[in-house]
């Protein structure tokens, strides 16, 4: 990518962050709205991300990619006390990003399962979920586990304090991996 093509791209995710951060509400970001903040024409922004729920994806990705970097999960503790991490961090991540992944998971086509974060989640809890309970069910039971965190569920209970979450979090997977978390061979 040009220099001056990934500068304006930069400057767009950044400006668009910084609106979806601010509103409350993502049909109060509208891509008028982004491109003037951005100090850009509307026309580079069509041309970059196709549509307002391209340039969506490209800054949650972009977020995600560094929730993804910033979570350390240790192999050595119980499947079911990784998987718990993960549901909080994406559950933080969410409350953090709560516009933005509103805007994402109920945009139509934006389906909250056609994006690369929900697959690479996806894919990490399913291995936690196989480790603990084998592979046969592990793809399906991995997205309901993931159904926890959907960001209209986050948005309906969002003023529920941390512990609330993470007693919930805990008993729902302690329910679908078993209390320690492993297989029972």
């Amino acid at each position: 990518m040009r220099a001056d093509a990934l500068r304006n791209r930069e400057s767009v995710l950044a400006a668009a962050g910084r609106l979806f951060d601010a509103a409350a509400d993502p049909d109060q970001v509208s891509m008028d709205d982004i491109a003037t903040a951005a100090g850009v024409g509307k026309g580079t922004l069509f041309r970059r991300f196709g549509d307002r729920i391209g340039l969506i994806r490209a800054l949650y990705e972009q977020r995600g990619l560094r929730l993804q970097d910033a979570l350390a999960v240790s192999p050595t503790r119980p499947a079911a006390e990784r998987a718990v991490d993960l549901l909080l961090a994406m559950l933080r991540f969410k409350l953090d990003n709560r516009v933005l992944t509103l805007a994402l998971e109920s945009a139509g086509s934006g389906s909250p399962y056609r994006n690369e974060a929900y697959d690479r989640w996806h894919a990490l809890l399913a291995g936690l979920v196989a480790e603990a309970r084998g592979p046969q069910v592990a793809d399906y039971l991995a997205h309901a586990l993931l159904a926890a965190v959907r960001s209209d569920l986050v948005e309906h209970l969002r003023d529920w304090p941390e512990a609330r979450w993470h007693e919930g979090l805990t008993a729902l997977v302690g329910s679908v991996l078993g209390a320690d978390g492993h297989r029972a061979d």
